[in-house]
Order: structure tokens, then C-alpha cells, then sequence
């Protein structure tokens, strides 16, 4: 405990609390100089940004009312934050499962089905919720499981080459 209390204290005159500082510092500049020197690296973090990104903004589309939220109460705050990102991760469940089934349909049928092109399909898919319209829920139980495997043959990638 006295551990966190000294770390807590900002003082200048810590020197705990100084050598960390200056050890933060270092690894920050370290993560910097690595980021400029090696494109991988950029590319990345650029990457995992943008999946971010995006993700945020398909969850304010999502947002009925848009970001404003009219309460002051930080309880009832959080508790719209989260319904909002729970309805947006139920959204791209559902979105990702309609790209399986369809994946899976083509593989199925004999078409050839290219991972890099499914990588490049996007969950975000926006033009086939209705935000605002009649919403019914069935809250019986499915009839069966849903498919969340995407099961293609080695051969289904690329009809006529090597097995993989």
C-alpha cells in the first residue's frame, strides 16, 4: 500500500515517482521512434484505428435521438452507453451471420469463395436496419442453432489448385 501512496503523490521532490515519469517517458519515445522508422508497425495501428472508428460510428447511426443524451444522471448515462453499443454488437452479430450463411451458400453451390475477399466485407452494413420503423420481437426461441462457422473445403478457395 505505501507503494500506491507514493506513486500517487506527484511531487517533484518523489523520487519514485520521478523515475517512473522518466522511464514512461522513454518508452513513449521509444513507441514513437519505432513508429516512424517501420511502416508495418503504421499500417497497423492505422488499421485498428479505423476498425475503431468505425465501430463508433456505426453505433451513433445506431443511437436513436443522436449523441445527446437528456439526462445528468451518470448512472443513467452509462446505462444508455451500453444499450447503445450492446444493439450495436447485436447488429453486426446479426450481420455477420447473414455474410456466413451467404458464404457458405456459395461454397456450398460450388463457387469459389476467397478469404481475402470475405475479410474485406464489412459488418457495418447499414441499409438493411430500419432504425425508426415498426420493430416486432419474436422472443420465441429459435428453431435451430445459427451457423457461426464458415465451413469451406480447401478446395473451395481455389477450384483446381492444391489442397491446402
Amino acid at each position: 500500500m505505501t507503494l500506491l501512496r507514493r506513486l500517487g503523490n506527484h511531487s517533484r521532490k518523489n523520487r519514485l515517482y520521478r523515475a517512473f515519469r522518466e522511464l514512461g517517458r522513454v518508452i513513449r519515445t521509444v513507441t514513437l521512434l519505432r513508429y516512424l522508422s517501420e511502416p508495418e508497425l503504421r499500417e497497423q495501428i492505422t488499421a485498428i484505428t479505423n476498425k475503431a472508428e468505425a465501430f463508433h460510428g456505426y453505433s451513433e447511426w445506431l443511437m436513436v435521438g443522436g449523441q445527446l443524451i437528456g439526462h445528468n444522471d451518470p448512472d443513467h448515462q452509462e446505462l444508455v452507453v451500453k444499450f447503445n453499443e450492446l444493439m450495436a454488437n447485436c447488429a453486426i452479430y446479426s450481420t455477420a451471420l447473414d455474410i456466413t450463411d451467404a458464404a457458405n451458400s456459395l461454397a456450398a453451390e460450388g463457387h469459389p469463395v476467397d478469404h481475402d475477399d470475405l475479410a474485406t466485407i464489412t459488418p457495418y452494413i447499414t441499409h438493411t436496419i430500419r432504425r425508426l420503423g415498426d420493430l416486432v420481437l419474436d422472443l420465441d426461441p429459435p428453431d435451430a442453432t445459427p451457423t457461426t462457422r464458415l465451413d469451406l473445403e480447401p478446395r473451395a478457395l481455389f477450384p483446381g489448385g492444391p489442397a491446402a
